[in-house]
């Protein structure tokens, strides 16, 4: 009875996280409607459907565009690539071995060969036995033969993040390995509109790109997503959110964590804080967010990978260098703890609102 007992409540409380993602979802997409309108050209769609619409203009736009992973030509385990072989042929969508070393390195053969390979690893968490084939091979492709050759055709598609009961082989966020590496461009999404337009600008860049989707997204995160074929530009952030106080900086599905906390912060605090979306995590826009905190003076960088030597690191010493001047209090990290990714304590691990709303009150009253 304890062992189903505590199954219940982990899985009630996965529930009541995707409940929260999925009600904020919401709110966004009334707020885009306001703006937007009714518009005959955007359809209401999940994150997973922005990235199946962004993959079929891929493959309309270029014929020699090509997706590839485990189970795509099934429509893949988040279903993410449904009916694209049906539409396309199996030549052009198509399953792989099991073996995600072989994936990168075809789709590296792919993309030096003037194709656009589309690889997709089932789950971030097992990318690392294609490690070698990333940073050693595709990073380095172009500067080994002085510029004539590259693979920059190559994007590399990967859920990411926790999903409510994934534990410690499914649930990883590994976005700090490869931002260390010159050579790789790293992007995440925070929901569809983002999601479709940075994956064609990632499948279209001259780099290879590691496309990181957050999964406990995939169905909770909804817009209004332009049926048209559209970029958005790598390297940005954006300001999601206009603020006085405090610089929440985040990406992925943490974005809509500090959302949250900044409405919170709001109506407990009466602050005023200014969200930040990394969105391209290599290389990041530094001049974006370095406005942002010489604005407000007080920083707070969360994300869902552990803490240390995490991609917040490297964001508090690049800040504390522009903005030393500016900041009137430690630059904060909320983060992932120094563990494996737990299953049964998740709800503990995890960057949640309260952790994060408990910072932005230490850092205004520092």
């Amino acid at each position: 009875m304890s062992r189903m007992g505590g199954w219940s409540r982990r899985y009630l409380h996965a529930t009541r996280t995707i409940a929260n993602l999925y009600d904020y979802g919401l709110q966004v997409e009334q707020k885009i409607q306001q703006q937007l309108g009714n518009s005959p050209e955007r359809v209401r769609m999940n994150l997973f459907g922005a990235i199946n619409h962004a993959l079929a203009t891929a493959l309309e736009t270029n014929d020699r565009a090509v997706v590839f992973g485990e189970d795509v030509a099934f429509g893949g385990v988040f279903r993410c690539t449904t009916e694209l072989q049906q539409r396309f042929g199996g030549h052009r969508v198509f399953n792989t071995p099991l073996s995600e070393q072989g994936i990168v390195g075809f789709g590296i053969g792919l993309a030096v060969q003037g194709f656009h390979a589309i690889a997709e690893i089932q789950f971030a968490d097992y990318i690392f036995p294609a490690f070698d084939q990333l940073v050693n091979e595709a990073a380095k492709y172009r500067y080994r033969s002085g510029g004539l050759f590259d693979c920059g055709g190559l994007t590399v598609r990967a859920p990411c993040g926790a999903v409510g009961h994934g534990g410690l082989y499914h649930s990883q966020s590994p976005e700090a390995y490869f931002c260390h590496t010159p050579g790789l461009k790293v992007v995440m999404p925070r929901d569809p509109v983002r999601a479709k337009g940075l994956l064609l600008a990632s499948i279209r860049d001259r780099n290879p790109v590691i496309f990181l989707e957050p999964k406990i997204l995939y169905r909770s995160s909804f817009a209004q997503v332009p049926l048209e074929d559209y970029l958005l530009p790598l390297g940005k952030a954006e300001v999601v959110q206009s603020g006085e106080d405090v610089t929440l900086i985040g990406w992925g599905a943490q974005v809509q964590v500090l959302c949250q906390v900044a409405e919170r912060a709001k109506e407990k605090m009466n602050l005023s804080c200014e969200v930040v979306d990394m969105m391209t995590l290599l290389p990041y826009d530094l001049e974006t967010i370095a406005q942002s905190v010489k604005k407000t003076g007080r920083v707070l960088i969360s994300h869902e990978a552990p803490i240390t030597n995490g991609l917040g690191a490297e964001l508090a010493a690049a800040l504390q260098e522009q903005c030393f001047l500016y900041l009137e209090a430690p630059i904060f990290r909320i983060c992932g703890y120094d563990t494996p990714f737990p299953l049964a304590n998740e709800q503990y691990y995890l960057p949640s609102l309260d952790k994060c709303l408990d910072a932005v009150q230490q850092l205004i009253h520092y």
